[in-house]
């Protein structure tokens, strides 16, 4: 018989599979400068191959995508 552990652990699994679904992976060769204009630092060139975003533009399309608006 499930319980509610049992009906939490779906639902964390289920929202799991969904964020990595909707995640994006870049590929190719990194911008030097985001869509805005602004620069994009050689640190998030290194981590994130093939990145196109600045940290901001990044941090923004991941709100849109939760939903979340900033004031």
């Amino acid at each position: 018989m499930a319980d509610d552990v049992d009906f939490a652990d779906e639902r964390i699994e289920k929202e799991l599979a969904s964020a990595l679904a909707a995640r994006v992976v870049y590929r190719g060769e990194s911008a030097h400068e985001c869509e805005c204009g602004a620069e994009i630092s050689e640190g998030r060139r290194a981590a994130v191959p093939g990145v196109q975003d600045c940290i901001t533009c990044a941090e923004q399309s991941a709100l849109k995508l939760r939903g979340v608006r900033r004031g």
